[in-house]
C-alpha cells in the first residue's frame, strides 16, 4: 500500500467493485477510451487503485501480453502491457499519474523477471486516439514512442453469408487444438507470419478460455495454410490472428474463413463481430471492407525497452 498526499494506491478488491463501475463510467462517458476490465481474482495482484477521500480516482494494471519461445529471432522481444486511466477531471494530474506508473512500472519488473532473458522485453500502452491528455504523459513524461496503430473494425451480423468457393485442393476444418503437440504446432505456423511478436503458448491458453472459442483453418493435405481464431466478448464475437502463409495468398482463403466465422457467430445468436487490424495493413484493410466490416476507433500503441 502506497499512501501521499490524501492519495491510497492499492491492490483491488471485491469490495471495490462498486467505485469501479463509478470510475468506468466516468472514463467512458466521453467515447472510445481503452479501459481494461480488472479480470478474475487472480489477476488483482496486477491491478492498482487509487483512493481519495472513499471515491477511487484512478485505476491501472499490467499484464503480459507476449512471451517469446526459445529458438526465436534475437530481435524478438517480450511484451508487457499496462492500462492507466483516472476520473476525467484529473487527466492532467502528473503527481497522481506518476504514483500509479511508478507502482505499475515497479510490478512491471517483477513481471519482467518471469520471462527469459535471451530476449528483451518491451513496455507497451494502448490509448484511444481521443485520449490525447493521457497519451501525453507517457509520450512527454515518460519518454514513450509510438510504433503502431490498430483500427478496430465492426460487422452487423443482422443475415446470412454466402461462404465464397474453395478451391478444391483445399480443406476447411475446426481445430481445437486439444493436445499440446497441436498447440506447438500452432505457435509455429503463428511465429512464421508474426516473428516479432509471437503469441506464446500462455497467451493462446488464456484465448482458448473465452467463451465459443474456436479455431478454423484452411489445409492443403495435410499443411495448415491459414488460420483464424473466434470467440465471444460480451455480447459480440471476436476475431483473432487471421493469417495465410505467404505461398498461398491470393486464393481467397481467408475471404472464406471470415465469411464461417461470421456465420458461426451468428448461428450462435450474436448480433455483432468485430476484430482489430494494423493501420499500416492496407491488404487486411481492404479484405475487411469487402467483406463488410467498418472502421469504429482508432487504437494507437506506445512503447519503450523495459531495462
Amino acid at each position: 500500500m502506497l499512501s501521499s498526499e490524501g492519495i491510497t494506491i492499492r491492490h483491488f478488491e471485491q469490495g471495490d467493485m462498486p467505485l469501479l463501475g463509478e470510475l468506468y463510467n466516468s472514463v467512458t462517458s466521453r467515447g472510445n477510451a481503452v479501459f481494461w476490465w480488472v479480470g478474475d481474482e487472480e489477476n488483482w495482484e496486477n491491478v492498482y487503485c487509487a483512493f481519495e477521500n472513499g471515491k477511487m480516482v484512478a485505476k491501472g494494471q499490467v499484464e503480459i501480453i507476449n512471451i517469446v519461445p526459445p529458438g526465436r529471432s534475437k530481435e524478438s522481444r517480450h511484451s508487457i502491457y499496462l492500462n492507466l486511466k483516472t476520473i476525467p477531471e484529473r487527466e492532467e494530474d502528473y503527481d497522481l499519474l506518476e504514483s500509479m506508473y511508478r507502482t505499475l512500472l515497479l510490478r512491471a519488473l517483477e513481471l519482467k523477471e518471469t520471462l527469459s532473458t535471451a530476449y528483451k522485453t518491451t513496455l507497451c500502452v494502448g490509448n484511444n486516439a481521443s485520449e490525447i491528455a493521457n497519451t501525453q504523459f507517457f509520450e512527454k513524461e515518460k519518454g514513450f514512442c509510438q510504433y503502431n496503430s490498430l483500427f478496430k473494425m465492426n460487422h452487423t451480423l443482422d443475415h446470412s453469408y454466402t461462404v465464397p468457393e474453395l478451391k478444391k485442393e483445399f480443406e476447411f476444418a475446426t481445430w481445437m487444438m486439444e493436445t499440446p503437440q497441436e498447440e506447438d504446432l500452432y505457435l509455429e505456423l503463428e511465429a512464421e507470419v508474426w516473428p516479432e511478436t509471437p503469441l506464446g503458448k500462455e497467451r493462446l491458453s488464456q484465448f482458448k478460455q473465452n467463451p465459443l472459442w474456436n479455431s478454423m483453418v484452411v489445409r492443403e493435405g495435410e499443411r495448415v495454410v491459414g488460420s483464424l481464431m473466434v470467440w465471444q466478448e460480451e455480447k459480440s464475437g471476436y476475431i483473432e490472428n487471421v493469417f495465410v502463409l505467404e505461398p498461398w495468398r491470393r486464393f481467397g482463403i481467408a475471404r472464406y474463413m471470415l465469411s464461417q466465422a461470421l456465420n458461426y457467430f451468428r448461428t450462435h445468436g450474436l448480433e455483432e463481430a468485430y476484430l482489430m487490424v494494423l493501420t499500416d495493413n492496407d491488404s487486411a484493410l481492404h479484405l475487411y471492407e469487402s467483406v463488410g466490416f467498418r472502421l469504429s476507433s482508432e487504437e494507437r500503441r506506445y512503447r519503450i525497452e523495459l531495462l
